[in-house]
């Protein structure tokens, strides 16, 4: 079962890419929760305690303190949504980082097929034929 799913995880087809970005999608979801509900509270904690109602107010009209409210009032800069996608980004991109190294140690791990023997030089072959001749 190992041999057949590594055998799977190497070959590139549309089957395998297909599955891929429906994983990708799904894992997604579970990287934004985690930053979300996880790692943005514990950040929070030394400072703004919730990153999302982070916004700055663009014209004198935003008195508002929470961003949905601020945006019914004016336009709002709303850095705090931005950090948080910035930081969804950085741990996606290094999960996928971890993954592709592993994908890749795994192709070093397999044994390399053998290699076909080189076609004998022009001037090999005319002395094999020659020799040939001589033997009858």
């Amino acid at each position: 079962m190992l041999k057949e799913f590594k055998e799977f995880a190497l070959k590139g087809n549309v089957v395998d890419l297909a599955i891929g970005v429906i994983i990708g999608a799904a894992f997604g979801k579970i990287v934004e929760s985690m930053v979300g509900d996880l790692i943005m509270p514990l950040i929070g904690m030394f400072g703004a305690v919730d990153f999302s109602n982070l916004f700055l107010g663009l014209n004198k009209s935003v008195t508002a303190t929470v961003l949905v409210e601020a945006k019914k009032q004016g336009a709002v800069l709303a850095y705090g949504n931005f950090l948080t996608i910035v930081i969804n980004f950085i741990i996606i991109a290094w999960v996928l980082f971890l993954v592709v190294k592993g994908i890749n140690s795994l192709k070093k791990s397999q044994p390399a097929a053998p290699a076909a023997p080189a076609e004998p030089a022009e001037d090999v072959k005319l002395l094999t034929e020659i020799r040939d001749l001589l033997k009858k």
